[in-house]
């Protein structure tokens, strides 16, 4: 049965903005991960073919700039302790930690980030507080952003080739791979973050 609706999902004319929406709201509020989004639309697409991966591909790429583009506002804005759910103090440290290892390497930073779903908020909420030039935000977001996009549509387009059972069945592997490369990501990062910070 859903082997049948997703390639007119797929083809669905709302497929693409759909994904964008889902893409956009996950650098703000992560609901429902961007990783998980465009590596089973990366899915779809091998499985079914449409939609095309490079149209998933520009799409997820210009959402997310979008969305860090607007953290990047709401930082310089607002800064990093108005509303009470910065001063949080898991927020609060991940504030912390974007404001120091922005001072060392921006563009490393906001690449890392970018493959990590709350980090992400906070390297760009703090890059805009913390007066980090908005053309250089936006040429190492838009960077990054697509590197990330590439990264995970491709993914879900390799699972896809490479485990049978049809397209849902794929859909669902790529999504446990796409969260599963997440968290080991983000168990890497925390472990270098740590070592850096040691005398």
């Amino acid at each position: 049965m859903l082997d049948e609706m997703l390639p007119i999902v797929g083809a669905s004319a709302w497929a693409l903005p759909l994904m964008a929406l889902l893409v956009f709201t996950d650098a703000l509020l992560v609901v429902v991960p961007g990783e998980v989004v465009v590596t089973a639309f990366g899915a779809v697409s091998a499985g079914t073919g449409s939609p095309g991966l490079v149209s998933i591909i520009l799409v997820a790429a210009a959402a997310a700039t979008a969305g860090d583009a607007v953290c990047f506002l709401i930082g310089r804005r607002v800064g990093t302790d108005r509303w009470r759910w910065m001063r949080a103090r898991r927020v609060g440290a991940a504030l912390a930690w974007a404001r120091t290892r922005l001072d060392r390497s921006t563009a490393v930073v906001l690449f890392a980030a970018r493959f990590v779903p709350f980090a992400r908020l906070a390297v760009n909420i703090t890059a805009g507080a913390t007066g980090v030039p908005a053309a250089k935000h936006l040429a190492l977001a838009a960077t990054a952003a697509t590197a990330w996009a590439a990264y995970q549509a491709v993914v879900g387009a390799v699972v896809a080739r490479l485990v049978p059972g049809g397209p849902t069945t794929a859909v669902a592997v790529s999504i446990a791979v796409a969260l599963t490369l997440g968290i080991l990501i983000d168990v890497a990062l925390s472990r270098a973050g740590g070592r850096s910070s040691r005398p």
